[in-house]
């Protein structure tokens, strides 16, 4: 009967260390390793005071990162938070903007075009459409450029 509860037993305890060592371990940490050395990070440690700079490595303990020309140790155990900076799009922004104008042009030009019967003072032929194509365009890649474009995305937040 003592073997009995043993066989039953033993593996349940071990079950429930294995789970609880687990559980400690935050495996969001481990996306610190997706982070390549000189890419732009924000660490926010517990007393809220935040560090920008690249990121130069990571262990269990520790992420390192160069602000201000000297590296700078922070401990896994006062670090809240750690963003890193995404690229921007501005240039995709525009092609965009430049690509929704110009249709949006064509649209207008050929509207003013169609209106061309014969008792109609303004008759353009096709000077909408090749004028307000390009006009629009522009401003539509204009308004693209200055969209917001970029900024931070989370990699790892404390529980």
């Amino acid at each position: 009967m003592r073997t009995f509860c043993l066989r039953m037993v033993l593996p349940f305890v071990g079950l429930l260390v294995s789970s609880s060592l687990c559980g400690a371990q935050n495996p969001a940490w481990n996306n610190l390793k997706q982070l390549t050395p000189g890419q732009q990070v924000r660490v926010v440690v517990n007393n809220n005071k935040s560090f920008k700079g690249q990121f130069q490595s990571t262990t269990d303990d520790a992420i390192i990162i160069r602000s201000k020309g000297t590296d700078q140790t922070l401990s896994r155990s006062s670090v809240q938070l750690v963003s890193s900076r995404r690229a921007g799009h501005r240039g995709r922004h525009a092609v965009i903007g430049a690509a929704i104008g110009a249709g949006a042009g064509l649209g207008i030009g050929a509207a003013i075009d169609n209106d061309c019967s014969p008792n109609s003072i303004v008759c353009t032929g096709n000077k909408g459409k090749a004028i307000l194509t390009p006009v629009f365009g522009l401003l539509g890649a204009g308004i693209g450029a200055l969209l917001p474009a970029g900024g931070w995305q989370e990699v790892y937040r404390s529980n």
